[in-house]
């Protein structure tokens, strides 16, 4: 599955970006050209775009960096 997904960084600011590799413990983002350079550790707010009702907002974890994008974690102690 691949979605429209907004993040949330409190320092680096909102964007959009396109998802890949959705599972139940993460979500991989794909960064083409925008300035998003988070540090592994760092919480971001995650929200699935383009549903019909406004979907849950989600803290999650940045755990992985590629050379074209990031996996990010659901986050474990978030409630």
């Amino acid at each position: 599955m691949s979605a429209k997904v907004k993040v949330v960084h409190e320092e680096l600011g909102e964007f959009i970006f396109s998802t890949r590799d959705i599972s139940d413990g993460g979500v991989f983002i794909v960064v083409d050209t925008e300035p998003f350079a988070p540090n592994l550790g760092d919480t971001v707010t995650v929200q699935v775009q383009g549903l019909p009702v406004p979907a849950p907002v989600l803290e999650m974890v940045v755990v992985r960096k590629t050379n074209d994008g990031y996996g990010l974690q659901f986050d474990q102690n978030g409630d």
